[in-house]
């Protein structure tokens, strides 16, 4: 799957404010992984960048 790179990006993130004592800062990516994953598995994703490309 070619959205891959944005999960580690997101993993990576939230790694890093947990192991840094930034738990509000830790939620964002926590928040962001969900709503990737849901777009993603819906294939909303998909849908919103020919959109995008259209316009």
């Amino acid at each position: 799957m070619h959205h891959d790179w944005i999960f580690d990006v997101l993993e990576d993130l939230r790694s890093y404010a947990v192991q840094n004592g930034l738990p509000a800062t830790a939620a964002q990516p926590e928040e962001a992984l969900r709503v990737a994953r849901a777009e993603l598995e819906t294939g909303l994703a998909s849908l919103r960048l020919e959109t995008v490309r259209r316009n």
